[in-house]
């Protein structure tokens, strides 16, 4: 008889296609006939569909899709609609934010209204995205962990985006659209400011990231290493013995002295994961609203040395005189 084992296995466990728990009566039904794909099944369940959009769901693509038309619009427009060099170009391309004499207000579409435009339509669409997954939790009668560790990713976003451009008032504060330029725009940021590295809640948030990920890699080697005790039946096994779960226990506590529970490793790995972008964006939303350069701030608060002076005194031009 076949061993159940994990990814590292040739055999898939197939039955039938499952449409999941019974709805409350309601205006939508779950869509897309259940079918099985060999490669997902590689990796996860094979099982695809049925999905459950909703009123909801439906909302937030439809405004994601215009949100994007959008953005990819302006940037074909800006190689002269050429497809080519948009296909080699994206990378570069940008839909950037109004510049900075607009400050707060409405300015005309080739001058930021499009990117504002653009970003009302995908914050509506991630805020839809967000009430939709709380929903699904509440109907299947979960705990809304999922909901919350999403409304934790928003709220960086909206700082970045929203929140801190407003404090600063002038959207030209915000990033812009596209993969490199909003790359160049955290450097840019980093450097106008002082040296990010020497915020101490960017230094918490990388804290909470490595964190989280080690969290996670220690969890998962836990459980694939003793899958063949059926390790994926976390909560059967927290109060049997000789089970997958004890001997992950033992491992951890001849290992490091300590170890967490099934259910503990999931509360700190949550956590941890969590307060990656809430630290975060509280570093983002003091820089330049509180704080105006990170380094200076950290030599005043005797976190960072100063630098040795080791040039003379550099004199401002304008105060030499000379030939008018």
């Amino acid at each position: 008889m076949a061993e159940y084992q994990n990814i590292f296995n040739q055999v898939q466990i197939h039955g039938p296609a499952y449409e999941g728990v019974p709805l409350e009566a309601g205006p939508w039904v779950r869509q897309l006939k259940p079918r099985f794909v060999y490669l997902l099944g590689k990796f996860g369940d094979a099982q695809v569909g049925p999905v459950y959009i909703g009123w909801f769901g439906w909302a937030s693509i439809l405004c994601g899709i215009i949100a994007i038309e959008i953005i990819g619009l302006n940037m074909w427009a800006s190689v002269n609609w050429d497809p080519i060099e948009f296909i080699r170009q994206l990378p570069w391309l940008a839909l950037e934010p109004p510049p900075p004499q607009y400050g707060l207000e409405i300015p005309p579409l080739n001058e930021g209204g499009w990117w504002l435009m653009a970003g009302f339509f995908l914050t509506l669409s991630i805020l839809l995205w967000w009430v939709r997954t709380y929903r699904r939790a509440r109907m299947l009668g979960m705990g809304t962990h999922v909901a919350w560790a999403f409304a934790a990713a928003i709220w960086l976003y909206l700082v970045l985006g929203f929140i801190r451009p407003i404090l600063m008032g002038s959207w030209a504060e915000a990033v812009p659209f596209g993969i490199f330029p909003h790359l160049d725009w955290t450097a840019a940021f980093s450097i106008r400011y002082g040296n990010l590295f020497y915020n101490p809640f960017h230094a918490l948030s990388i804290v909470f990231l490595y964190g989280s990920t080690l969290l996670f890699a220690m969890h998962g080697a836990t459980v694939l290493a003793t899958a063949k005790f059926g390790a994926e039946r976390e909560v059967e096994q927290i109060i049997d013995r000789g089970t997958a779960f004890e001997r992950g226990g033992l491992f951890w506590r001849w290992t490091m002295g300590f170890n967490a529970t099934a259910e503990s490793i999931h509360r700190w790995a949550w956590w941890f994961a969590v307060l990656c972008p809430l630290a975060g964006g509280i570093g983002i939303l003091l820089t330049g609203t509180v704080v105006d350069n990170w380094y200076l701030w950290a030599v005043k608060h005797g976190v960072a040395p100063a630098y040795p002076a080791v040039y003379a005194p550099v004199t401002d031009p304008t105060l030499l005189g000379g030939p008018q």
